[in-house]
């Protein structure tokens, strides 16, 4: 079974354990790869928002990173500023702390 990390999971809350707001983040950051459809916001399948255990999460899916390196670049800078609690997901659902060594790996890169 391939246990390359699936995808970042980012919560609203900061590594020292504070809730981090503006409550409404993870929308806005969500909003920066979605677009409009029938007069609504349609967030794309590569960042988006997530309830896991009751809390919404932002989901960052590695093909992001290939897709728009600049995008993923500016959304995990914002996240390093804000000292935000990452985790990446398994593909058998298992979450771990991200360490900067166990990034996930795009399906592209994967191969090369």
């Amino acid at each position: 079974m391939d246990n390359q990390p699936k995808r970042y999971i980012v919560e609203s809350v900061t590594k020292a354990g504070a809730r981090f707001r503006p409550s409404d983040w993870i929308d806005r950051i969500s909003s920066w790869d979605a677009t409009f459809a029938q007069h609504r916001l349609v967030y794309s399948q590569r960042l988006h928002p997530v309830l896991l255990d009751g809390q919404k999460m932002l989901v960052i899916e590695p093909e992001l990173k290939t897709a728009n390196r600049q995008m993923f670049d500016s959304v995990m800078q914002f996240i390093d500023r804000n000292n935000l609690t990452v985790h990446v997901q398994y593909p058998d659902g298992h979450l771990e702390e991200f360490n900067g060594e166990n990034a996930p790996v795009s399906p592209d890169a994967a191969k090369s």
